[in-house]
């Protein structure tokens, strides 16, 4: 476009908008069709914004949930520690309240004492006790439970404060014993080769028509002078007999795999 013309044109088109805006009906005519043509986009950026305000709080929102959040599960797991410790020291307890029932009663002077170490390679041979000539343990001292008997100090440590003691499931602890309700009696000591792993006890030298049925218990006879008479061994499991002879696999009355609280059996005049 030339000068001139544009020059012309921008005279026209400013004279035209002089002589509408002299009228105010026309200038109101205008303002009504402007209004009228942006409102479509005003109410759009407000509902936008009304959108952003929500979503800015939702999100300030979330933020707060995710902090709630992670303090339960901080005081959830506090709470589950707490429960832990106090079921262990109910357990503790109760067994503290076992041991002390079956001092009161036992008919011979024990000593208490705590396991403190088992080695897996010896786990059904030895386990080694709290107490050792200090306290007045002494080799060959019995070592028992409130199930019954768990063996026997074999070695006392130099220190004087530990000691280690031949259990009953091994094979060279061995036990003079008896069959309850029978004249058989027997040597029990321990026996390898469960297919579970579970410790049994043998009873060996029965006679060969033993009459000995699963369920019997088995006690100390006394003989020999190492263990007293009557200490509970455990229950006969199953029965195989010989020519010569019959044996017995007995289940032991305490628990092996769960030593805790042990009694070493003091002489009589301690």
């Amino acid at each position: 476009m030339k000068p001139l013309n544009l020059i012309a044109l921008l005279l026209f088109l400013g004279g035209a908008l002089w002589a509408l805006t002299r009228n105010d009906r026309v200038v109101r005519s205008i303002q009504a069709s402007y209004y009228s043509a942006i409102s479509p986009f005003l109410r759009t950026g407000s509902s936008l914004e009304t959108h952003a305000r929500e979503f800015l709080s939702d999100t300030k929102s979330a933020k707060t949930l995710e902090v709630e959040l992670r303090q339960a599960r901080s005081e959830l797991n506090r709470l589950a520690l707490i429960e832990s410790r106090f079921q262990s020291l109910e357990a503790e307890n109760n067994e503290l309240r076992k041991a002390l029932g079956f001092k009161q009663s036992a008919g011979f002077h024990v000593m208490a004492a705590h396991v403190t170490r088992r080695n897996p390679t010896t786990w059904w041979q030895t386990v080694e006790i709290d107490v050792g000539t200090n306290e007045g343990a002494r080799d060959h001292m019995m070592v028992l439970s409130k199930d019954g008997l768990v063996g026997i100090i074999d070695r006392t440590n130099p220190c004087g404060e530990l000691s280690s003691v031949l259990l009953l499931t091994d094979e060279k602890c061995q036990v003079a014993s008896r069959v309850e309700g029978s004249p058989e009696v027997g040597i029990l000591c321990g026996h390898r080769g469960t297919p579970d792993g579970e410790a049994l006890l043998r009873l060996r030298f029965l006679s060969p028509n033993a009459a000995v049925q699963q369920g019997q218990r088995v006690f100390t006879s006394g003989r020999g002078g190492v263990f007293r008479a009557d200490i509970l061994l455990g229950t006969i499991d199953s029965v195989e007999k010989g020519a010569l002879d019959s044996e017995a696999l007995v289940r032991p009355s305490v628990n092996f795999a769960d030593l805790g609280a042990v009694f070493v059996v003091l002489p009589a005049d301690s």
